[in-house]
C-alpha cells in the first residue's frame, strides 16, 4: 500500500495531536512491512518547522505550496483539508488517505480514513457557539460520514461518534492512544531540584497538568483544595502546570484571580508553559495527581502520570474510568465536596498512594503505540480490500 498521511499537527508539537500522529507513526515504522507511507503539510507558518520523528525509508515527507499561506491560518487550515490533500492524493498512487484528526476531505478521490478523538463541540454547546465553529463542524461532520472507517481513541469515545455523527458502529473502530517511552519516574535528585526552583515550589504538591478551558474543570480543582487544607496532615501545595492560553475568553478562565481571591496566592503555583523534559519531572516529584476533566476523548495526562508514579485522581465520567481501571480514585468531577474527599483520602494515606502507585505502573503498561499502529494497519487494510 502507499499511504499518505496529513501530518499538519507535526508543526503543531505541543499538542496532543501532535502526540497522537507521532507515537503512531513510530509504531507504524516498528510494525514493519512493505508499506510506503507519504507524510504530506501545508505552507502555512514558516514559523513553525516540521517535527518528525526518526522513521524508515518507507516514510517520506512532502510540503505542499499553495495559495493557503495567503489566505491566513483559519481559511488556509480549511482550504488545505478540503483542497490540498486531494490535488496531493491525485495522480501519486495513493491508495489510502489518513487525516488523523476530526478533517478528512468532503469530496475525496481515494480511500479516506479520519481519526476523531472527540467530538467536544458536538457534545459541549459552550465550544460550538461561533458561527464559523458551528459552520466548520457541519463540513467535517459530512466528511467523516463519507470515510471509508472512522478511527478513535476509546470505546467511550465510539459510542459518542456513533450517537452524534450518525455512523455505523461496523465503520467505526477503537485504537488506543498511549504515551511517550520517556514518560518514566526520574528520581535524579539534581534534576528534581532545579524543576523545583525553576517553577517555585517549596513544598510537596498536588499536581494538575493540562489545559485551563473550562471543559478541564481547574476551577473545582482550586476550590475542593482550599476546602481541603484544614484536613490536611502535612501543608502542601497545589501546582497547576499547563500553558495559560487565550486568557480573559470565556471558556479559558485564569485560576489565578480565584487562587488570590481564596488567599492561596502562596499555596497554588501556576506554572505556565511545560516541556516534555520538564513533565517527567513534575508527575514524578508529584505526591499524586488531579485531573476531573468533565469530558475526555482518552485523557492521555492520566496515563503519563501514572507510567511516573504519580497516583491519580480522576473523572468517572467519559473516557477516564476506561483509561483508569482500578489505577486511579474516581469521582463525581462535578462534586466540590467528592474533589475535596478524594484530596484528603489520597494525601493522608501514604498506604493508599503506594498501592495506587503500583496500579498505575501496571495499568500504563498496558496501553502501548506498537498495538495501534497493528490496529492502525488493519483498519487501513480492510478499506483497501
Amino acid at each position: 500500500m502507499r499511504i499518505a498521511i496529513n501530518a499538519f499537527f507535526l508543526q503543531r508539537p505541543m499538542t496532543g495531536s501532535a502526540e497522537h500522529l507521532l507515537g503512531l507513526l513510530e509504531g507504524l515504522d516498528r510494525a514493519g512491512g512493505a508499506d510506503d507511507y507519504l507524510l504530506l503539510y501545508p505552507c502555512l507558518e514558516s514559523s513553525n518547522e516540521l517535527r518528525t520523528p526518526r522513521l524508515g525509508a518507507r516514510f517520506q515527507t512532502q510540503m505542499i505550496e499553495g495559495t493557503s499561506a495567503r489566505l491566513g491560518i483559519r481559511l488556509g487550515k480549511i482550504w488545505w483539508e478540503q483542497m490540498a490533500l486531494r490535488r496531493a492524493c491525485s495522480g501519486s498512487g495513493i491508495d489510502l488517505l489518513h487525516s488523523p484528526y476530526f478533517a478528512s476531505p468532503l469530496f475525496p478521490n481515494v480511500p479516506t480514513v479520519v481519526t476523531i478523538h472527540d467530538v467536544i463541540p458536538l457534545i459541549l454547546p459552550a465550544y460550538s457557539r461561533p458561527l464559523h465553529v458551528r459552520v466548520y463542524m457541519k463540513m467535517v461532520s459530512a466528511a467523516a460520514r463519507r470515510a471509508r472507517a472512522v478511527l478513535t481513541v476509546s470505546e467511550a469515545a465510539k459510542k459518542d461518534i456513533i450517537r452524534t455523527l450518525g455512523i455505523p458502529p461496523e465503520r467505526v473502530h477503537v485504537t488506543y492512544n498511549a504515551i511517550d517511552p520517556g514518560m518514566r519516574p526520574i528520581t535524579d535528585p539534581a534534576a528534581l531540584e532545579r524543576m523545583r526552583g525553576n517553577f517555585g515550589i517549596a513544598r510537596e504538591y498536588l499536581l494538575y497538568f493540562g489545559g485551563f478551558d473550562v471543559r478541564k474543570n481547574v476551577e473545582r480543582v482550586i476550590r475542593a483544595f482550599h476546602a481541603a487544607r484544614t484536613g490536611f496532615r502535612h501543608p502542601w501545595q497545589l501546582v497547576l502546570a499547563g500553558s495559560l492560553n487565550l486568557v480573559g475568553h470565556p471558556l479559558y478562565p485564569d485560576p489565578r484571580p480565584l487562587a488570590a481571591a481564596l488567599g492561596l496566592e502562596k499555596d497554588v503555583v501556576v506554572t505556565g508553559r511545560v516541556s516534555n523534559e520538564e513533565k517527567a519531572l513534575l508527575y514524578s516529584a508529584a505526591t499524586a495527581f488531579v485531573f476531573p476533566s468533565l469530558y475526555e476523548g482518552f485523557g492521555i495526562p492520566v496515563l503519563e502520570a501514572m507510567a511516573c508514579g504519580a497516583p491519580v485522581i480522576t473523572s468517572n465520567v467519559s473516557s477516564l474510568p476506561e483509561v483508569a481501571g482500578d489505577a486511579a480514585l474516581l469521582v463525581d468531577p462535578t462534586s466540590v465536596d467528592a474533589l475535596t474527599e478524594a484530596m484528603l483520602k489520597m494525601l493522608n494515606d501514604a498506604g493508599l498512594r503506594e498501592e495506587m502507585r503500583q496500579r498505575g505502573f501496571r495499568r500504563a503498561a498496558r496501553f502501548s503505540w506498537d498495538d495501534s499502529a497493528a490496529r492502525t494497519l488493519d483498519v487501513y487494510r480492510q478499506v483497501i480490500s
